[in-house]
């Protein structure tokens, strides 16, 4: 089990985004994330009249690894460590370490 997954909300530890927030898009094979808003450049890219992209200068989101993100804890409104308990009925959760509260539902 992941402890970041697709649709979190997450803070920035480290780079020129330390102490933004935002949300995950997705998570990518390569240990890193893509979160939204953050780690933005610019790139230049060339036109393809074929399928009628426009070229130019476009902004997108680039991924950040994620040793560099942590989950956000909505009590506290901070980075929170987090760690994987199995329940009673035997699923799986995640939980912020801080304080136990469980973070899947």
């Amino acid at each position: 089990m992941k402890k970041i997954k697709k649709g979190d909300d997450v803070i920035i530890l480290t780079g020129k985004n330390k102490g933004q927030t935002g949300q995950v898009l997705s998570v990518l094979s390569n240990s890193k994330v893509l979160v939204e808003n953050i780690n933005i450049v610019k790139k230049h890219q060339k036109g393809n009249p074929n399928t009628g992209q426009e070229g130019g200068i476009i902004e997108k989101e680039m991924p950040v690894h994620i040793s560099n993100v942590m989950l956000l804890n909505p009590l506290t409104n901070k980075g929170d460590k987090v760690g994987i308990k199995k329940l009673e009925d035997g699923k799986k959760v995640r939980f912020f370490k801080s304080n136990n509260e469980v973070v899947d539902i």
